[in-house]
């Protein structure tokens, strides 16, 4: 048996690897006299932002931190929950980051703080931030409403 993870930025890309890893298993263990199956699940899809709530959101962010303040990050191949969020709705996901890891403790190694390791340490800070980030949100969505 073998196993893998397969990740992609577009649907696209996810239909063509599926087609051409099934491809091979069709092809390649006859010509060895072998025979093989396939089971491709596709767990997570690709996290694909909405263009226009990006925009949306990135503006609230720059009125609010400043334009030196809101990254573009490249896109990640981490499976994300939200993606389901954005098959059904439009949206945006966003982060905000965790700091330059000057909060944390001594021992718990230098530089930013990232999640998934035995050192993270939530930067308290930044609940101000956050918190007012979402409420400025919903205030400027409800203001295009009405």
């Amino acid at each position: 048996m073998l196993r893998g993870t397969v990740r992609t930025f577009t649907y696209e890309v996810l239909d063509l690897i599926q087609q051409r890893m099934q491809e091979l298993v069709d092809q390649l263990p006859p010509a060895f006299g072998a025979t093989a199956t396939m089971q491709f699940t596709r767990a997570y899809p690709p996290l694909i932002n909405h263009e226009s709530e990006t925009r949306f959101c990135e503006k609230v962010m720059r009125d609010m931190v400043g334009e030196q303040n809101v990254l573009k990050m490249e896109p990640t191949m981490g499976g994300e929950d939200f993606a389901f969020m954005l098959l059904e709705k439009p949206g945006c996901y966003v982060m905000i980051g965790n700091g330059d890891g000057a909060h944390r403790a001594m021992g718990h190694g230098e530089g930013p703080c990232l999640l998934h390791n035995p050192s993270y340490d939530f930067n308290d800070d930044l609940l101000p931030i956050g918190a007012t980030y979402w409420v400025r949100l919903a205030q400027a969505w409800l203001a295009q409403r009405t």
